[in-house]
């Protein structure tokens, strides 16, 4: 597959827009910028199609995949009913990072749900990607545009690097804003769960709606349950370098530390710290 980049910088680019709107609705892959990461965009309601976007992510069939929407006006169709506690979040929080699972329509494919009776959906607020889904003016279904278990892409030159020849078009507008995936909350239960965590935190859902639950649930991958959202079952957010998580005696951690450094001179390292250490410790890692 020959796959073509689109730089897009500006929703205006009507031209530029067009063009992979066109793509989508002909049921062509279009990877696309949301705020919270790039997705791998084709239209949600052709079983074909979402067949071919699990093709191109080397992703397990029974993994569902989210529908992204322009306009409220759009949702009706795809679900049931709507609860008024997800009409408060849509007020709130949409567009933005916050997906939400609902009792699907009979229109959605059970290619696009992984053969669930429920159905995520969101609307993104990154500009350009709203300007394609409102010209396309179909839910496109958009996973995460990486190859299944590897981090999610926050701008065009990993998709490059990781789906080139595996779509039909990169659109490529920069670096996305929140850098990881949306909140995934399901308003099928009550109180609504939170499913993944993502941009929309547990407190502002509280503050919002009041009771929400948190599902910690791992599925594993080897079980015939299918999970009601991405990032349940299968390895999630899985970087190709090695990690090492320390925890313990500070002096230890620091010796640790300085021993994987002399045995990794030629590679580059990053460090992350969940509390704040002092500068004199920092000093100590060399």
């Amino acid at each position: 597959m020959k796959t073509k980049i689109l730089k897009i910088e500006n929703p205006n680019d009507l031209e530029k827009i067009k063009i992979a709107a066109k793509a989508l609705r002909d049921g062509k892959l279009v990877v696309f910028p949301t705020e919270t990461v790039y997705g791998l965009g084709g239209d949600g309601l052709n079983p074909k199609t979402c067949k071919n976007i699990y093709l191109a992510k080397g992703r397990p069939s029974d993994n569902p995949l989210i529908l992204h929407i322009a306009r409220n006006d759009q949702l009706e169709a795809l679900v049931r009913e709507i609860p008024e506690v997800a009409k408060k979040c849509m007020e709130k929080f949409w567009p933005g990072p916050l997906t939400m699972i609902f009792n699907r329509s009979d229109i959605v494919p059970d290619e696009a749900t992984g053969g669930l009776d429920t159905v995520a959906i969101r609307m993104p607020s990154h500009k350009i990607a709203n300007a394609i889904l409102n010209e396309a003016d179909i839910p496109v279904a958009a996973p995460s545009a990486n190859t299944s278990g590897r981090p999610s892409p926050t701008n065009a030159n990993h998709v490059i690097d990781d789906l080139f020849s595996k779509v039909d078009y990169i659109v490529d507008s920069g670096f996305t804003d929140v850098g990881i995936e949306s909140t995934v909350l399901d308003v099928t239960v009550d109180p609504p769960m939170i499913l993944r965590p993502g941009g929309i935190t547990l407190e502002m859902l509280e503050d919002a709606v009041g009771t929400v639950l948190t599902d910690n649930t791992a599925i594993d991958a080897n079980d015939k349950r299918v999970p009601k959202s991405p990032g349940q079952k299968y390895k999630h957010y899985a970087p190709k370098a090695e990690a090492y998580c320390f925890a313990g005696n500070l002096k230890n951690i620091v010796n640790t530390i300085n021993k994987k450094l002399k045995t990794n001179l030629a590679k580059k390292l990053r460090f992350w710290q969940r509390r704040r250490l002092k500068k004199t410790t920092l000093e100590l890692i060399r």
